[in-house]
């Protein structure tokens, strides 16, 4: 066999295998979702345990500080959730046939104007009380997530246990232990900025939402807080899809100026945060293109379900920074970036001068 029928065989091998994986992550789907919803939350409670450690706080007495937390937040996020969904949920056919009523007076409006629209056409193809029916549905799936709550609070609790100790099996078990270890502490010190920074951003944009809506007497403000909380993890899309079900909320319940007052509300945030917070945070060393933050949700959503969008681009940041940190994977990172980095760019210029 000859050296190209060598690789051929090779690629066609590791595609069968990707296949394979995906299809197992994909049935495996119910099981795999906790427990990486507790991988994420214990990369982001292992800064403040580590930090809790280095001012010489007992480690046991570190992990209950950080645990507590955990459970206070997820007690109030299953609270929140619980509650304000059963209460939408209920209101939602009065909303979606309020909405109804608008769009045909719309197009009534319309078509005294002298534009022809057909409204069975519209209305089988642009139905606003979707896009409510479709917020409503994704945040019971995710609430049903939390339903294992135990389960996610006790991985965690592993999780961390474990990662002091980390260090030294790798050392014990890896025969080139320094380098290795010196990639391990890229990729976790990596991971762990991206998501503590992310983390902070996104809670920024839920509260400032919140408020904004309460101070706007929208119903079910922290309802859409917590969703444009959790939607700005996915950037640029995210904002857009939290935005939707609050601003056709804002138009049925006061009209079009709080609906356009309440979609700037939302632009306005997520400009500031996206455009200026963010990117002066993290350098502007992590982002990924907008073309592979789409193809990420759309494929780890199909895998993982709506959970699986959330997580979507923290998990293809993952294999981002997992990339990044080997120098024969490097390039693989720079095809996912948003932009070259600036010393490759400078290199590239010099060299076609």
């Amino acid at each position: 066999m000859s050296r190209s029928e060598t690789k051929s065989v090779g690629l066609l091998v590791t595609l069968a295998a990707l296949i394979v994986i995906i299809a197992g992550v994909k049935t495996a789907q119910a099981l795999l979702v906790p427990f990486l919803l507790a991988f994420f939350i214990s990369i982001v409670c292992a800064g403040p345990f580590f930090w809790l450690q280095q001012r010489k706080v007992p480690a046991p007495v570190a992990l209950l500080l950080v645990i507590v937390a955990v459970m206070l937040g997820g007690l109030g996020v299953i609270t929140l959730i619980g509650t304000s969904v059963n209460d939408f949920t209920n209101e939602l056919p009065v909303y979606q046939e309020q909405l109804r009523g608008q769009t045909i007076a719309m197009i009534d409006w319309l078509d005294r104007l002298g534009i022809k629209v057909s409204k069975d056409v519209l209305l089988e193809h642009f139905n606003p009380g979707a896009a409510m029916q479709s917020a409503a549905s994704m945040l019971a799936k995710a609430g049903g997530v939390l339903t294992n709550s135990f389960m996610i609070l006790l991985t965690v609790i592993f999780i961390l246990l474990e990662a002091a100790g980390i260090p030294k099996k790798l050392h014990a078990a890896l025969p080139d232990a320094t380098s290795s270890l010196d990639s391990f502490e890229k990729f976790a010190t990596g991971v762990r900025q991206y998501l503590a920074i992310k983390t902070l951003v996104s809670l920024a944009t839920g509260i400032v939402v919140m408020v904004g809506l309460l101070i706007l007497g929208l119903d079910y403000a922290p309802l859409w807080g917590m969703i444009a909380f959790l939607l700005n993890y996915i950037p640029n899309i995210g904002s857009i899809i939290a935005a939707v079900p609050a601003v056709l909320l804002a138009l049925v319940q006061f009209g079009p100026i709080h609906s356009l007052l309440v979609a700037a509300l939302y632009l306005l945030t997520n400009v500031i945060m996206g455009n200026a917070v963010e990117p002066r945070m993290m350098g502007q060393k992590l982002g990924l293109s907008a073309l592979v933050i789409f193809i990420s949700l759309v494929f780890w959503g199909w895998v993982l379900g709506p959970v699986g969008m959330l997580l979507s681009v923290p998990l293809t940041m993952v294999v981002k920074i997992a990339l990044e940190v080997n120098e024969s994977t490097r390039w693989l990172s720079i095809l996912l970036s948003s932009e070259a980095p600036v010393k490759l760019a400078a290199e590239n210029q010099t060299t076609n001068s």
